[in-house]
């Protein structure tokens, strides 16, 4: 069993990667480390920065992710910014933002950056379709889970209990992720 070192401090991350991955024959271990967030214009730079410094770091093979909400009546914003925007601006400023708009349509990304120690990552990424609501909804989750509702849903992901909203996003990355290490085997 391949075992996988997943940097990062977010449980839900840790979760999502175990559901899927486990399954298909993979160990995944987690330590806690900071590394830089990068400001980047893609969720790809940022990711494949921290994996590369942790990577350094560790002495080792890692995971690394990062993931922004992507919303198309805004430009892509916040997108990279997500984490900042959530902490400064909050989601009650993006829905203000976009009142009165239409065009509700968004999607959540995130990319998983798997760095070799001394070589370059290689990223994968998801993209999770929806829309903005218009208002905040739900008890469950964090910042952009009470406003964004998944395709085919009629609520936020912040109606929904952890387990249940965890299998809501695309796990598109990490099954490409499997594919290549299993391929590189």
């Amino acid at each position: 069993m391949k075992k996988i070192t997943y940097v990062t401090k977010n449980w839900a991350k840790l979760k999502s990667a175990q559901l899927i991955l486990e399954p298909l024959g993979f160990e995944i271990d987690n330590i806690k480390i900071e590394t830089t967030e990068i400001q980047a214009d893609t969720v790809e730079e940022v990711a494949s920065h921290s994996a590369k410094e942790a990577s350094e770091v560790l002495k080792c093979d890692v995971l690394k992710n990062d993931s922004g909400i992507v919303i198309e009546a805004l430009g892509g914003f916040p997108g990279p910014y997500t984490h900042y925007v959530d902490e400064h601006l909050g989601m009650d400023n993006i829905l203000k933002m976009m009142d009165g708009v239409e065009n509700r349509n968004a999607y959540f990304m995130e990319c998983l950056a798997y760095c070799e120690y001394g070589k370059d990552p290689v990223t994968f990424v998801s993209k999770t379709p929806g829309t903005i609501s218009l208002e905040k909804q739900g008890t469950h989750g964090w910042s952009w889970d009470f406003i964004f509702i998944p395709e085919g849903k009629d609520k936020t992901l912040g109606c929904f209990e952890d387990d249940e909203r965890l299998l809501m996003w695309s796990q598109d990355a990490y099954k490409d992720l499997a594919e290549y290490l299993k391929n590189k085997n």
